[in-house]
């Protein structure tokens, strides 16, 4: 059975290079070429019957992470493996988060890519070794994603939703809260859903969580 693949990535030559390392293997064919996810995911509208795509980070109109996540989204069969130059962990982290199964360097030798799309295909998730010790690291550490992801976004609640999030955090509802407050419970109900989308959360107590663990309450 030839596994049918397409391939994401802006970059003409290394587009070449990556057909090239393919071309040994006649159980692979690249099915069409996109050079921005908007392009990516156009193509896949017409024909989704991709079994793999590899997908590049950094492109213009639509990233590869945005586009994992819509493509994730549409078509959850199709397996996709980021092949990037991009190794920070906040990339590794927001890839694996969009749905991404797999993630490798570009400079990998053919042989290794192939073997990495066989194991895809099968419910494997391929990581180059470099990549694979930085999620480990990330999963050993939250923090330190946490540390960096705190200094990109400063998170500032009002007086009023400080003084309300720690009334949640004593478990009191919204009249408790109205009544300690004097304020009515529409107030207090508008107040809450403005903390939600500060802190970009669904529930109490992911909101007293997270207020706790930014130190905010």
């Amino acid at each position: 059975m030839t596994l049918k693949i397409c391939i994401a990535e802006d970059n003409y030559f290394l587009v070449k290079t990556i057909k090239e390392k393919i071309s040994f293997f006649d159980d692979i064919s690249v099915k069409f070429l996109a050079k921005n996810g908007a392009e990516l995911i156009g193509k896949l509208e017409e024909n989704h019957n991709i079994d793999v795509i590899l997908m590049d980070i950094q492109m213009p109109e639509m990233n590869g992470i945005k586009a994992t996540k819509i493509v994730k989204n549409k078509y959850p069969q199709i397996k996709i493996i980021m092949l990037t130059v991009v190794d920070d962990d906040e990339c590794i982290f927001k890839a694996i988060k969009a749905g991404a199964n797999g993630y490798l360097l570009k400079e990998i030798n053919a042989e290794n890519l192939y073997k990495s799309i066989i194991e895809v295909t099968k419910g494997g998730a391929p990581m180059t070794p470099s990549i694979a010790l930085k999620t480990l690291n990330l999963l050993r550490n939250p923090n330190l994603l946490d540390a960096k992801s705190k200094n990109q976004e400063e998170i500032k609640l009002s007086k009023r939703e400080t003084e309300i999030l720690i009334q949640l955090s004593k478990g009191l509802n919204y009249n408790n809260i109205s009544d300690n407050l004097i304020i009515s419970p529409s107030t207090v109900r508008k107040h809450i859903e403005n903390i939600y989308k500060k802190l970009q959360v669904h529930s109490k107590m992911e909101a007293v969580m997270k207020a706790q663990k930014r130190n905010l309450i």
